[in-house]
């Protein structure tokens, strides 16, 4: 295992964090912070930390060695970070993975800020007149970013959740972690699933360039159902533009990812940055070669 390039001596005061993946290289994370540390004029760095899954506690342990702020965690890593903290948030502990880590005094902290960045991309995003309690919600899909999801969900006050999954069991595993308000049903039921329902929550990769597309027929979704994305690549899913064609409200995926990054940025810099238009902008313009 190598050390971080260019480690920051221990008591440096200035601060660095990363994002730990593997691989890395299509990781925002770095645009983000990059971006928000030179809106603010920090002195400070956010750098891309290519970890195979095999190295990751010592290098993790390295990154607290030599100074390092935090770091945010993605795959394959959240799963492993959970059990490396010393200390998690009660949102972690509910979500089961930590995608956010606070370094102090050779302390781990872990928080999973996913459940927060999509509340956050609702509540910039969605018409002014969509609330969470109007109505259940329709999860497709059971995998780690829909736990989060369903946590979220419930904390905003939506009375149920059909969560529907290909393979019905880890569904009906994800529904008894979180209660009865958590219907597991089989993928044949999606389409009917939608009857009734006040939002449409995709958190599978169908969709996702290179994958296959969600095939779903909307026909009982209500007019005026919010549906929602968690794939962001391309930014008009298939799912988004059905939806946005029989009228639906619609909302994207990427204020997700910007969001969930408030609180990490916000720990590790000392400054609450916001996400808007500027943002954005920054984060989907075309790679130039250095």
């Amino acid at each position: 295992m190598s050390a971080p390039s260019n480690p920051a001596p221990r008591g440096d005061p200035i601060p660095r964090a990363g994002v730990i993946a593997w691989p890395v290289r299509h990781s925002l994370s770095p645009r983000i912070h990059g971006f928000w540390l030179k809106r603010h004029g920090l002195a400070g760095s956010y750098e891309p930390l290519a970890v195979p899954l095999a190295i990751f506690e010592p290098y993790l342990r390295c990154l607290l060695s030599e100074g390092y702020a935090g770091a945010n965690v993605s795959l394959p890593h959240k799963l492993s970070a959970l059990g490396l903290c010393d200390r998690l948030s009660e949102r972690a502990k509910r979500i089961g993975a930590v995608n956010t880590l606070v370094f102090s005094d050779g302390i781990i902290e872990g928080d999973n800020t996913d459940g927060f960045g999509f509340l956050e991309n609702l509540a910039q995003s969605a018409p002014a007149t969509w609330r969470p309690a109007d109505g259940p919600a329709v999860l497709l899909g059971a995998g780690g970013a829909a736990r989060a999801v369903v946590a979220a969900l419930l904390d905003a006050g939506v009375p149920s959740i059909r969560l529907v999954n290909r393979t019905l069991a880890r569904a009906e595993e994800l529904a008894e972690a979180f209660g009865a308000a958590v219907e597991p049903l089989d993928w044949t039921g999606a389409a009917a699933a939608l009857e009734g329902a006040n939002v449409l929550v995709n958190s599978t990769s169908l969709g996702l360039e290179g994958q296959p597309p969600l095939d779903l027929d909307l026909a009982a979704l209500p007019p005026g159902a919010l549906v929602t994305d968690i794939v962001y690549a391309p930014m008009e899913t298939p799912l988004l533009r059905a939806a946005k064609a029989r009228g639906n409200p619609v909302v994207d995926g990427l204020g997700m990812l910007l969001h969930q990054a408030r609180p990490g940025f916000e720990a590790w810099f000392g400054v609450a940055p916001e996400v808007d238009a500027e943002l954005r902008a920054a984060v989907l313009a075309p790679k130039t070669l250095p």
